[in-house]
């Protein structure tokens, strides 16, 4: 397949476009606006996704009908691998936060391709282990911080602190409600916190909401 709108937001980005290319590997670029749903919860899980532009909310819905944000993912994020582990339906839905550009590989030639490209096979498997990371620090967070650290934390998740393809600053639009479901707080707490991170220069807002390397300050305090 032709390759399409080809990004150049991050070098794993780049790596994944040269992969596709040389490997042949068939594969879709598609596009979904705010608020689209790229799968829902229960669907058919056949291939695996790879965020090339924008920003998705993974959820999980319960059978009382109670919704639990599950991770944030940003651009160079795969997710759906679960499909090459023998799952065959989607757990949870994944939807976007802002316009977005999910490349889309099936199944078969994502397996094809981590057995024949081991460059990319390590990198995939850099990526499974940094979620696993992640997984335990969530953990971690969630039983052990206050509400005040959480929201500190996930704000500077969501903008990418220390990670070298996005500098920090401007995060996703997202609701208080949603942040409130991520680090499990009511949304008047969120907006209290929220409301004291702007006054002390930590946030600001101008149009999207910019985060400032201060709000650190936050999580390191005891």
């Amino acid at each position: 397949m032709p390759r399409r709108g080809r990004t150049k937001a991050t070098k794993a980005s780049l790596d994944l476009d040269t992969v596709l290319d040389v490997g042949g590997v068939r594969h879709r670029l598609v596009k979904y606006p705010r608020h689209g749903v790229i799968y829902s919860q229960g669907a058919s899980a056949n291939d695996v996704l790879y965020i090339a532009r924008g920003g998705i909310k993974l959820s999980v819905t319960s059978a009382l009908g109670k919704d639990a944000v599950t991770a944030m993912l940003g651009h160079g994020d795969f997710f759906g691998e679960g499909c090459l582990a023998g799952q065959p339906q989607r757990t949870g839905t994944a939807t976007a936060l802002v316009p977005t550009e999910v490349v889309r590989i099936p199944k078969a030639a994502m397996a094809r391709m981590l057995e024949e490209q081991h460059e990319f096979s390590n990198l995939f498997i850099r990526h499974i282990l940094g979620r696993n990371i992640r997984i335990e620090e969530d953990l971690v967070d969630q039983l052990f911080n206050s509400s005040e650290k959480r929201l500190a934390r996930t704000l500077l998740l969501l903008a990418r602190y220390g990670t070298e393809e996005a500098p920090l600053g401007d995060v996703p639009r997202l609701s208080q409600e949603t942040l409130a479901e991520m680090i499990g707080a009511t949304r008047s707490r969120v907006n209290f916190f929220m409301t004291k991170f702007r006054k002390l220069g930590y946030i600001e807002y101008n149009g999207s909401l910019k985060i400032n390397a201060s709000l650190l300050s936050v999580v390191l305090n005891d």
